[in-house]
């Protein structure tokens, strides 16, 4: 058994005071959870050595990935390890009843592969339930699509995974098995919603004596254990085909939904085109429809040079206004464009065109500000994950329920949490707003509604270099853009890029938000501007990612949501609570 230099920071000892100390090669997966941080087998010293990095929204879920790492598994398999711990730690916003995106970069490749396992709607959808939305608690089953994650995590395993996919679910059902402790992101949410008691899994789980878990609170989810124990040992086949199946399908239907055993036995994954644009001096490749977020990100750096947003002044209140102004324009353009390619033609170079992005610049003054139509349109909650191994493949994937514990329908025997994906399609009503006859993203059976999740790789001089994504629904691509261009254009580092100071732009009523902390001087010139600005109302959002310096990659873990991140270094680091100038939590 082979010895490994380690680092440690003990309880209770100052901040960057580290010890060394020899430990046997078995102590390390535990060693983690106690701050123990791996740099390098014994004898070759402390220099940092390339292994890899991860940064997750949990902890938990970012050592999950590191014991793949570990154990000879690629940065795929850390992502689907990672994926699949996420649904049981983190399932307020992912699990096998969702669906996602991932974007994979193999080291000898100049452009990524991109594949979709969104959700999907059943053949026997309602619209008229959906034009009635928000919809009664009884009625949540209308808005649950067809899961995607599990064929999308199994096809991602067996394109691009080194390990065997049954290994890749040993930590979730461990977590599942053993226990976990409750996060303050959990806690939290747990507390945020009066209907989730209402649902008897959920109660069972998180509601001891009615009421609901604090943090630290270990929680054992043996019916999920079972579920991952069998989609280990049978692939996608033991969700999509006989009892779970089933039972899903009844839970489904048992609130409204028309979801059954034909819906399930169609669903596939769809491989696209990555969305790219050359942008000071780096190839940047994004998520495509039925991706909105990747075309939020391409328009604005299409519109915005390096040059004058450098003029501009980071985090000035021109740079503020800006970048605002290009994201409503962008987001027009989704409201009237972008649908699921399947049912609506995908104009993306039509969009993309610098032609047509010229003119859209020509019509932004540093003076006047654009108001975007009153629209209801928002999506929930995400969970992304960032991975790298060392030999230089990289994964930027992210998964969603949507809503808190999606529709708030689980699975009895299974443990599954199921989505309420359909609720991202657009509202009739809501259409009339933006002077069109009908949305693209109107509801349509076999349909994916549209997404904002980012999925986002940079490379210079073709070289990777950055790894993106986020959580927080229509908020995703907004801070996934505003990091982007922080790291690529200013340089900022990756501690500075999680805390940054970050603004949103709500689709009714003001036009901008600020988060906490920012300075009043801030509000007053963008209101010189015309933009009419609040603070950022608490909801959950968070951008985690990968940076390359000089020859190692460093990793970042959104405070906002507790994450977890290692870097190159191997260090094991859970991001501390956002200080005054991060976003409230929902």
């Amino acid at each position: 058994m082979s010895d490994f230099w380690v680092v440690a920071s003990p309880p209770g000892v100052r901040k960057g005071v580290r010890f060394l100390a020899l430990l046997p090669a078995w102590v390390t997966p535990a060693a983690s959870a106690l701050g123990l941080f791996l740099l390098a087998p014994s004898g070759r010293g402390a220099e940092p050595v390339e292994r890899g990095a991860v940064a997750s929204e949990h902890p938990l879920v970012t050592r999950a990935a590191l014991e793949t790492l570990r154990l000879g598994g690629n940065a795929v398999d850390a992502a689907i390890t990672a994926a699949l711990t996420a649904g049981v730690v983190s399932p307020t916003s992912s699990g096998l009843g969702g669906g996602g995106f991932a974007m994979v970069l193999r080291s000898n490749e100049r452009e990524p592969s991109v594949l979709d396992f969104r959700e999907t709607a059943p053949r026997g959808l309602s619209v008229e339930a959906l034009e009635r939305r928000p919809l009664p608690f009884e009625e949540r089953g209308h808005l649950v699509g067809v899961p995607g994650e599990p064929l999308g995590l199994f096809e991602l395993s067996r394109r691009f995974g080194k390990r065997p996919w049954a290994s890749l679910a040993a930590p979730a059902i461990r977590a599942a098995r053993q226990g976990f402790a409750v996060g303050p992101h959990l806690a939290r949410s747990l507390g945020s919603n009066a209907d989730l008691p209402k649902e008897k899994p959920l109660a069972a789980l998180f509601f001891g004596g009615g009421r609901p878990a604090l943090e630290g609170r270990v929680v054992k989810n043996l019916p999920l254990a079972r579920t991952l124990a069998r989609v280990a040992a049978e692939g996608p086949k033991a969700i999509y085909q006989g009892a779970i199946a089933t039972e899903l399908i009844q839970t489904a239907r048992s609130a409204g939904s028309s979801l059954d055993q034909q819906d399930m036995d169609a669903y596939s994954i769809r491989d696209r085109k990555p969305l790219h644009v050359s942008w000071a001096g780096h190839e940047i490749f994004t998520m495509p429809p039925p991706s909105a977020g990747g075309l939020l990100l391409a328009e604005t750096l299409g519109m915005l040079s390096p040059a004058e947003l450098t003029r501009a002044g980071y985090l000035s209140g021109a740079y503020h206004h800006l970048l605002a102004e290009a994201f409503r324009s962008a987001l027009a353009d989704r409201f009237r464009n972008v649908g699921d390619p399947e049912f609506v033609a995908d104009r993306s170079a039509e969009w993309l065109a610098p032609a047509r992005l010229s003119e859209r610049r020509r019509n932004i003054a540093l003076d006047r500000t654009h108001a975007l139509p009153l629209l209801a349109s928002e999506e929930h909650g995400t969970h992304h994950i960032v991975a790298t191994d060392a030999q230089g493949m990289l994964v930027s994937l992210t998964t969603t329920v949507n809503r808190l514990f999606g529709a708030k329908l689980v699975g009895k025997d299974s443990g599954v949490v199921l989505n309420d994906e359909l609720d991202d399609f657009t509202l009739a009503k809501d259409v009339k707003a933006l002077g069109i006859a009908s949305s693209p993203n109107a509801p349509r059976p076999g349909a994916r509604p549209v997404s904002s999740m980012t999925p986002s790789i940079a490379l210079k001089d073709g070289r990777p270099v950055l790894a993106i994504g986020g959580s927080g629904g229509m908020a995703i691509s907004t801070n996934v853009t505003q990091v982007l261009v922080a790291r690529l254009l200013f340089g900022k580092s990756v501690e500075e890029l999680t805390r940054m100071p970050r603004f949103f732009v709500p689709t009714k009523g003001d036009t901008l938000w600020l988060e906490a902390g920012s300075p009043p001087a801030l509000f007053e010139d963008l209101a010189f501007r015309g933009e009419r600005v609040g603070k950022a109302p608490q909801f959950a959002t968070a951008v985690q990612l990968l940076a390359r310096d000089g020859a190692l990659w460093q990793a970042a873990a959104d405070p906002r949501k507790h994450g977890g991140a290692s870097d190159s270094s191997g260090e094991h680091l859970a991001a501390p609570a956002a200080t005054s100038s991060a976003a409230p939590r929902r």
